[in-house]
């Protein structure tokens, strides 16, 4: 789940004008120089420049500020992400690569990982040089990415499913039977989590924790009910009409989803950023305990994170393994070592409590995942047209 865009106030909010101080207007990039430095300090957001070249362009990194950052290229209504790089430490760097045509888009980065950011406009102009993919490449991509578009409506289709169950069972009262769905139901966005967040107004009214809420946001979603099915001592859960409300708008706002995915098609670095955004889910809130803080059910979450990466990535690979083989065989046995370790703590048809978890077991999660994410991120560079 993407804390900062949980954190964001609610949509209507977040269709404020832009903010204007903050971020650095500098020089147009010269011809041909498709890397934009960007600097990420406490108030400032500074850009190398504010205009860059169509086909892939990067972003250069830099936390210079005291808090955790993240950095997200959206598009020009500040709401739909196209790119983003989170966790980054102070004094970190991190890379995003994305493939964009020409028109205005939004930049934003967020120390402390909360709000909407520091915001500027950012201008793409199409280049006369713009790479393009060969034929047999470009067959590659656009199987890629027809395949996996066949997979987020699919998997779209099940969460709608599996919501109108859960929403039944919560809204009477069952809670065990809610109980039982809970987690089985929440694969199927974990596994197109970052599709899913895409869509900066939905995200958080379906997928907001508790301490990600700015001050005067409604907590809507599923963990709003999880908490009620998993009630820390002292708390009294919703009545039942506040609990139909919120099932309802719950079945509501996922049926809008998968509409939205419908409408959705797919670059191949868009599939492999995303591969990647999946892995830092894991990293930052699977392995750490804090994405089901109720219910503890994080290591089904973590399946569906590393499911989604998995075949985004796969859908890549016969591109990857003709122009770097030996990255694929990398990533495949990476893949294959997270599994493993994952399987570790395999429970009948799920997993085990994240609190039955002891420290080493995090321990070895955490190397396991970072192993994977390293290659992982040096996919997008392959993929992109050349």
């Amino acid at each position: 789940m993407n804390r900062t865009v949980k954190a964001a106030a609610p949509a209507a909010a977040v269709l404020v004008a832009l903010l204007a101080t903050g971020c650095t207007e500098n020089k147009k990039a010269e011809a041909g120089d498709k890397a934009v430095q960007v600097a990420s300090t406490q108030d400032e957001c500074r850009l190398s420049s504010t205009t860059g070249q169509s086909g892939a362009l990067t972003f250069n990194v830099k936390n210079e500020g005291t808090q955790v950052t993240e950095f997200y290229l959206l598009a020009e209504d500040g709401l739909r992400i196209l790119g983003e790089v989170e966790n980054i430490g102070p004094g970190l760097s991190r890379e995003l690569t994305v493939h964009v045509p020409a028109g205005k888009y939004t930049t934003a980065c967020k120390p402390g990982m909360v709000g909407q950011g520091i915001r500027g406009q950012f201008t793409v102009e199409k280049s006369a040089n713009e790479p393009t993919a060969s034929a047999d490449d470009q067959k590659l991509i656009q199987t890629a990415t027809a395949n996996y578009a066949a997979y987020v409506r699919e998997q779209t289709d099940q969460l709608v499913a599996g919501t109108e169950k859960f929403a039944e069972a919560y809204a009477a009262g069952r809670d065990e039977e809610a109980r039982s769905l809970y987690a089985s139901t929440r694969m199927h966005w974990e596994r197109i989590e970052p599709v899913a967040e895409s869509f900066g107004d939905l995200d958080p009214m379906l997928d907001a924790r508790e301490a990600d809420l700015e001050k005067g946001q409604e907590w809507t979603g599923w963990h709003r009910a999880e908490k009620d099915l998993w009630a820390p001592k002292g708390f009294t859960p919703q009545g039942p009409a506040e609990r139909k409300k919120l099932a309802d708008k719950l079945v509501a706002d996922t049926k809008d989803l998968a509409e939205r995915t419908k409408k959705v098609t797919f670059t191949a670095d868009q599939l492999s950023n995303g591969a990647k955004t999946l892995l830092d889910e894991v990293a930052s809130g699977k392995v750490t305990g804090e994405e089901e803080a109720f219910s503890h059910t994080d290591l089904w979450d973590f399946q569906g994170n590393l499911d989604g990466a998995k075949v985004a990535y796969e859908e890549l690979r016969p591109l990857l393994a003709k122009r770097n083989p030996e990255l694929a065989q990398q990533l495949d046995s990476r893949f294959k070592a997270t599994q493993a370790e994952l399987d570790k703590h395999k429970s009948g048809q799920g997993w085990v409590s994240y609190e039955k978890l002891s420290k080493e077991d995090v321990k070895a999660l955490s190397v396991s995942v970072d192993g994977l994410a390293e290659p992982l991120s040096k996919l997008t560079k392959e993929v992109v047209a050349k």
